[in-house]
């Protein structure tokens, strides 16, 4: 072999040799990332986008490289460490997954007392949730959609408000269009405004057409609509509303002192409440009472009302 040629393979040595050690010392550069991680649906560009704008330390390279281990995993992922290699970061993105848990709201449960339960079931900080819920939404209440959620175990509290307001604006838009066939936040969140007084008031899904009409002939007659359910606000979503409370009670929320429904919604609602405020039944009842057996006599007259109260408390 003569020189020339020993010269030419001596340097594409070199060259394959700083190209190896490159590699080598990119990759063992360190990733900073938060333990649980989402990587959206789609291509491995698109992927690497989203991780970039979220702060991730990303390039073109990584894409490449991710082409060679392995196809990322779309979802939450465990990513285990917060400070990792880029080698090793990068391998998780295609082997990782998080351990994840049931997360349920009720119909009718205000976001106090849910944030409440997220902080204990979860092991998160109750006031970093309340601060982020306000971050990200300037809706006091009714912004969630009440649901069974799967939420990754160990996720932040920033991460599970938005993931929460996030798939419930979905939902929303989704029965808004259905309904309406637009959504307008506006008009919207006047209806579970109504919902959310007729889900606190309703025994169960078929009454709530009932409860709707009652409110819509109150307010149409003038009259206030005098009902407990409202005062279930806040933090006093399961405390009994007394005839004190009623007297000392000066928020929005009481129907006793003030006319119409809260601008503010009480609760959380499902979307049969929803639909009952859009659709109320047709009737002429000013009064309902709940009997014995749980459910609720409806009325068109003061003095009948009298009779079901007088035979529910005998």
């Amino acid at each position: 072999m003569n020189i020339k040629k020993l010269t030419i393979l001596k340097y594409s040595f070199e060259i394959l040799l700083i190209i190896s050690l490159s590699f080598i010392y990119y990759l063992s550069q360190p990733v900073e990332s938060k333990k649980i991680v989402y990587i959206p649906n789609g291509s491995i560009n698109k992927i690497i986008s989203h991780l970039s704008v979220n702060n991730y330390d990303l390039s073109k390279l990584d894409s490449l490289l991710l082409r060679v281990i392995g196809s990322p995993q779309s979802g939450w992922i465990d990513v285990g460490v917060k400070s990792l290699s880029r080698a090793d970061f990068l391998y998780k993105l295609t082997t990782a997954k998080a351990a994840m848990t049931s997360i349920t709201l009720i119909p009718g449960e205000t976001t106090h007392i849910f944030l409440d339960q997220l902080a204990i079931n979860l092991k998160l900080d109750r006031e970093v949730l309340q601060q982020m819920y306000e971050k990200y939404t300037p809706i006091k209440e009714g912004a969630f959609v009440p649901d069974t959620y799967k939420i990754p175990i160990g996720i932040s509290e920033q991460m599970l408000v938005k993931l929460l307001l996030s798939e419930s604006k979905k939902q929303m838009q989704k029965l808004s269009n259905k309904l309406f066939g637009t959504y307008n936040e506006k008009k919207w969140f006047h209806f579970v405004a109504v919902a959310s007084v007729i889900q606190k008031e309703s025994a169960n899904n078929k009454e709530m057409p009932l409860v709707s009409s009652v409110i819509y002939n109150r307010i149409k007659k003038g009259m206030r609509l005098q009902m407990d359910g409202t005062l279930n606000y806040g933090k006093y979503s399961h405390v009994r509303v007394s005839a004190k409370r009623i007297r000392n009670d000066n928020s929005q929320y009481n129907t006793y002192k003030n006319f119409g429904v809260p601008a503010i919604p009480v609760c959380n609602v499902g979307f049969e409440a929803i639909k009952a405020a859009v659709f109320p039944a047709k009737t002429n009842y000013l009064y309902f009472m709940k009997s014995k057996n749980g459910e609720h006599d409806f009325s068109c007259n003061y003095s009948t009302h009298l009779s079901n109260i007088k035979r529910a408390t005998k």
